[in-house]
């Protein structure tokens, strides 16, 4: 007779008898997910694993303590074989037949009725993989098929969206520092489901490549001295399209609340009724000057790190930040945005007591293919940021644990 391949298929055994019949490893491997299917388990076993005496002892399972005999699979509806005497393997596995019940047999896939899949689970799906070749299996190939289909749905490199029950309204979403592998598995998720996304240049772009030709991409950049999207008409978009039943993904470069102004935006969807998720992304400010080599703390060097914006200069009214009392600090100063005001800053910095020979690091696109590190002192560093064409977005480390590290690569 012509080999053909499993029919796959799900079986709802909730309430419904199911016979297992021996206590050991493979029993105790396949039980709990009988138990979470809701079927009505039969243990027939003369002894058990201690885990599975437990499934019995706890009332999971019923267990009758003796070998198996003729009328077990009665009225069952599946059956696990699984005992240590072969002769009693196949006269259950002809009981089962009689009385067409599925037997799966752990001694002898061969003579089974059904065969186990490899399943693994991931956002409420269940994922089984059968093989075809019902002359040639290999559990392990196929396992090893199941983890790589499991592990990619849950880091999001396996886009896989919703239709039915995706997240309604807004999801501001912190893509990260701009390695797009460094966007988490939740935020990738929700990209890979989006209908529209509204994105900032300093987000992880290579990731919109990525995106179904059918969703809308919106460039939300703001590029310094260039092409302005202002906030209100980003706010006016995310209500917009969020309002015809669209799925949208906010997506921003590092996290949505370190200089991000997400709380606007989240404030503007509240007003207009529109629900709103928010992912929380891994910020430039710790991970670009990790990425480079330096640590914001270390033991002996610094116990604190204190990041500002550097978007308005020192001298400048509107600023809010206290700059004397920064330079009063033995930490680390964490500076963005401040490229063009460096200079300025490096100056209030050491007229209020900070030492001009203080390392200064600027880390230029960081995290990405294009990252370059160029060191500093603070009375070079305006120099330095000129000579060496420093260009934002770059990230700004002022504190003796720049030198902490292994000397930058040329």
């Amino acid at each position: 007779m012509a080999e053909h391949p499993a029919y796959p298929v799900g079986l709802r055994l909730t309430g419904r008898k199911v016979v297992v019949l021996g206590g050991g490893q493979v029993a105790q491997r396949r039980l709990p997910a009988l138990i979470a299917a809701g079927a009505k388990v039969l243990l027939v076993s003369p002894a058990a694993t201690p885990s599975v005496e437990a499934m019995a002892d706890t009332g999971e399972i019923t267990w009758e303590r003796r070998p198996y005999r003729e009328g077990d699979l009665e009225d069952a509806w599946y059956a696990l074989i699984a005992t240590s005497d072969p002769e009693a393997n196949i006269r259950a596995s002809a009981e089962g037949e009689r009385h067409r019940v599925w037997c799966v047999r752990a001694d002898d896939a061969d003579a089974a009725t059904a065969w186990t899949p490899a399943t693994g689970h991931s956002e409420g799906v269940t994922v089984a993989v059968l093989t075809t070749n019902a002359k040639g299996r290999d559990p392990r190939h196929t396992a090893a098929v199941r983890d790589a289909v499991v592990e990619g749905l849950r880091d999001g490199t396996l886009v896989a969206p919703h239709y039915r029950t995706r997240t309604p309204g807004v999801a501001l979403v912190g893509g990260g520092p701009g390695d797009p592998d460094l966007i988490t598995v939740r935020g990738r998720r929700l990209l890979a489901e989006a209908d529209v996304v509204i994105a900032d240049r300093l987000g992880p772009r290579d990731l919109l490549a990525e995106l179904p030709p059918h969703v809308e991409v919106i460039d939300a950049a703001k590029i310094p001295y260039g092409r302005f999207m202002a906030q209100e008409a980003i706010n006016n978009a995310l209500i917009e399209h969020a309002k015809q039943g669209k799925s949208v993904v906010r997506l921003k470069g590092g996290d949505p609340y370190v200089f991000g102004r997400g709380m606007e935006e989240l404030h503007a969807l509240a007003d207009a009724g529109i629900p709103c998720t928010v992912v929380p992304g891994i910020s430039s400010s710790i991970s670009v000057p990790g990425a480079a080599g330096i640590p914001v703390t270390h033991r002996g060097v610094a116990h604190e790190f204190t990041v500002v914006s550097g978007h308005v200069a020192p001298d400048d009214a509107r600023s809010l930040i206290d700059w004397p009392a920064l330079a009063r600090l033995t930490g680390t100063l964490v500076i963005l945005m401040g490229v063009d005001k460096i200079g300025r800053i490096a100056e209030t910095l050491m007229a209020h007591g900070k030492s001009p020979h203080t390392p200064v690091a600027l880390v230029q696109e960081g995290t990405t293919a294009a990252q370059r590190r160029v060191d500093a002192t603070l009375a070079t560093v305006a120099e330095v940021v000129v000579a060496e064409d420093v260009k934002p977005p770059a990230v700004i480390v002022v504190g003796e644990v720049v030198a902490v590290g292994p000397k930058p690569l040329a």
